[in-house]
């Protein structure tokens, strides 16, 4: 039987905070926020200041050819596979503080509290940050966690393209951090993701600690639209072949076959870009991408029938050209039962209030899990607000999953006496 810490272990929260303060002084944003998007000189200097604190830990430092880094906290048995922690470091354009940063520093944190309570482990201990999880600048999110799990090529990732025809290999060569290790090499004993919970559940009802049992999952459908340009002010209402106009048609539509699907199911449109983007005049190319998720295959693949068939329909109707492509996806995940349990025991031990909860954001955990056994912890955020730079959480909030956190990492990765 596996020891468990004792119940007085607990991270320094106050050490916690301030690492997060001053990483987010790293790609700040305009409205208190952070603007480090993936594979940026902001996202290089944060992983610089990342590799800085994990080698004063006494940690050695991997990179893949994927940029992601790994951390080690070497464990007693050279034969054990590493119990890994961690998450992500980029942004969105207009990012908050929290969302995956506090995945990856609660990981550094972690290792800090072991060093020091003196604490061995048998298996070693890795804090692992992820590239371009946003998927922000290059789509797919999760990348480089895809490529380790072997849902896409390494050669794939490298030809993603940002708005401004970047590629994302000439990116990571650019920053600096493209590593040389083969991208899924490493093997896992366990995978611990922390994460802020992006809804407003956990605070709803005043729970400290979500135990996430599923993470839903996703399509992201890339539609273009191709009407004519034309002015707007003299070009009579019937004689129009407007992009815009399916668009809207479209998006209603979605949010219909979502209603329709309810509960556990939900769908919108977050990003939309109209060619040529002028007041005056109606858009010849509308190019947006469709999100639906739910923790139901089943549910999902309908949603995804449905839109697919029924937006067509809407463009013909208009004289407008459409074609999609489907440029994101997972399936909904399960964790794994007793790394699931070691989180809700480690809650209860440590007396925080808990709920199981499913994960409505997809997250690098959920490519974790077709490798290894993983699962992930969540804290609350304030109103349930992210991807926004007036996300917040409290210190306490910060500190209470990190203490879990711990506990199940210590745990699993098995005490040495």
């Amino acid at each position: 039987m596996v020891a468990a810490p004792g119940e007085n272990m607990r991270i320094d929260g106050d050490r916690l905070w301030d690492a997060l303060m001053d990483m987010a002084k790293i790609g700040p944003g305009i409205a208190g926020g952070n603007n480090r998007q993936t594979l940026t000189d902001a996202d290089g200097e944060g992983r610089h200041l990342f590799k800085s604190w994990c080698e004063q830990a006494g940690m050695t430092m991997g990179v893949d050819k994927m940029g992601t880094m790994f951390a080690t906290r070497a464990g007693t048995d050279p034969d054990a596979l590493p119990v890994y922690v961690g998450s992500h470091l980029d942004t969105q354009p207009t990012g908050g503080k929290y969302d995956g940063v506090l995945g990856v520093l609660a990981g550094l944190e972690v290792v800090r509290t072991m060093n020091d309570l003196g604490i061995k482990t048998k298996h070693p201990v890795v804090v692992t940050n992820w590239t371009n999880e946003e998927g922000a600048r290059f789509a797919p999110a999760m990348l480089a966690s895809g490529v380790f799990a072997g849902v896409h090529t390494l050669e794939h990732a490298y030809s993603r393209k940002d708005p401004d025809g970047k590629t994302y290999g000439d990116e990571l060569k650019r920053i600096g951090w493209l590593g040389e290790e083969e991208v899924g090499a490493r093997k896992m004993h366990a995978y611990f993701e922390y994460h802020i919970e992006q809804g407003p559940i956990l605070e709803a009802e005043n729970k400290a600690i979500g135990v996430v049992t599923h993470c839903q999952g996703l399509w992201w459908l890339e539609f273009t639209l191709t009407g004519k340009e034309a002015h707007t002010g003299s070009t009579p209402m019937n004689l129009r072949v407007n992009a815009g106009l399916a668009m809207s048609r479209i998006i209603e539509m979605v949010q219909g076959v979502a209603m329709e699907n309810q509960p556990g199911a939900v769908g919108g449109v977050g990003q939309v870009f109209f060619s040529p983007n002028s007041r005056n005049v109606l858009p010849g190319k509308v190019v947006f991408t469709v999100d639906i998720r739910s923790p139901d295959k089943a549910k999902l693949d309908r949603m995804r029938a449905a839109i697919e068939a029924k937006a067509p329909n809407i463009c013909n109707e208009l004289g407008v050209g459409c074609s999609v492509e489907a440029i994101g996806h997972f399936e909904p995940v399960t964790f794994d039962p007793t790394l699931v349990s070691a989180v809700r025991n480690a809650a209860e031990r440590l007396g925080y209030s808990h709920m199981n909860i499913i994960s409505g954001a997809g997250h690098d955990a959920c490519w974790a899990a077709k490798v290894a056994p993983a699962t992930m912890i969540m804290c609350p955020c304030v109103g349930g607000l992210s991807h926004n730079e007036a996300e917040e959480i409290s210190k306490e909030w910060a500190a209470a999953g990190a203490d879990v956190l711990f506990h199940a990492v210590v745990e699993t990765a098995g005490i040495v006496e």
